[in-house]
């Protein structure tokens, strides 16, 4: 078995075109960014609503589930797909809010910020 696999037909979730285009301009503007990163996606335990979510650039790991949207090369833990299956990743830009949102239909409940959620 190689060391990253690359084994999911659909993405399991979903970049926006605007999110695909902060995600880019991001990436331009840091050249500290390593070419082979690839956008992490995920969760953690914590924030008020029980997990949080993960984004930045990260090195594809062993076990991950590698996936492109909207041109974006994503990489994600097995173990996450259960709290992200169906997501879709935006990235708003208002007079009130300004930033990536998180749409999960795994969530029960999200906090007000729309970072943290429970399942």
């Amino acid at each position: 078995m190689s060391v990253v696999e690359s084994a999911v037909a659909t993405a399991p979730i979903t970049i926006t075109q605007g999110a695909a285009q902060e995600l880019q301009r991001i990436r331009s503007a840091q050249s500290e960014i390593p070419s082979d990163y690839v956008l992490r996606v995920g969760v953690k335990g914590g924030g008020c609503s029980g997990f949080s979510y993960i984004l930045g650039f990260d090195a594809p790991k062993e076990g991950d589930n590698l996936f492109e949207s909207n041109g974006v090369q994503v990489a994600m833990e097995k173990s996450h797909a259960i709290y992200l299956l169906g997501m879709e990743i935006d990235f708003v830009q208002g007079l009130d809010n300004r930033g990536f949102s998180f749409n999960n239909p795994n969530a029960s409940s999200t906090c007000g910020c729309g970072t943290s959620f429970s399942a």
